[in-house]
């Protein structure tokens, strides 16, 4: 009886561990977050201006420290933010409150949910400003082949 409950206990372990071709080759996915600045308000003339996703997009890169800007916007008197490059970015903790930080100088309060971000010029590390800008952003999440 013993040699029948050792074949058995083999069989059983054997039958678990097996795989039916399981090296299907995929390659990983990579999503990348993509912020749309979708509304510019505040400042000395109280602007509100609105834009069309994919105007201008902010990718932000916590790995590198980079902030990488596409504006298309063309219309020189209509407030928009940072021109189109590449930037180092930190975020800079005050008790609970949150403020980035863009080529070492504070660019303001950070507010975040699931799918917006505002960045909040009135609200800086060591109180508060006056005639800011409020740059709200919607998240866009795309799917990315990774370059090999």
């Amino acid at each position: 009886m013993k040699p029948t409950l050792i074949i058995a206990f083999f069989s059983l372990l054997t039958f678990t561990n097996c795989s039916i071709d399981n090296n299907t080759n995929e390659t990983p996915k990579v999503y990348v977050t993509y912020w749309h600045l979708i509304n510019v308000s505040g400042g000395i003339a109280g602007v509100d201006n609105d834009f069309v996703m994919d105007k201008i997009t902010w990718n932000f890169n916590e790995a590198t420290g980079k902030l990488t800007v596409k504006n298309t916007n063309t219309d020189e008197t209509i407030e928009d933010g940072l021109n189109t490059g590449t930037y180092t970015f930190s975020v800079t903790e005050v008790g609970s409150d949150k403020f980035l930080v863009v080529n070492s100088n504070e660019f303001g309060g950070l507010t975040f949910t699931e799918t917006q971000l505002a960045i909040d010029q009135n609200k800086i590390s060591n109180g508060t400003g006056a005639d800011g800008f409020i740059y709200t952003f919607k998240r866009v999440v795309v799917v990315e082949e990774p370059s090999i």
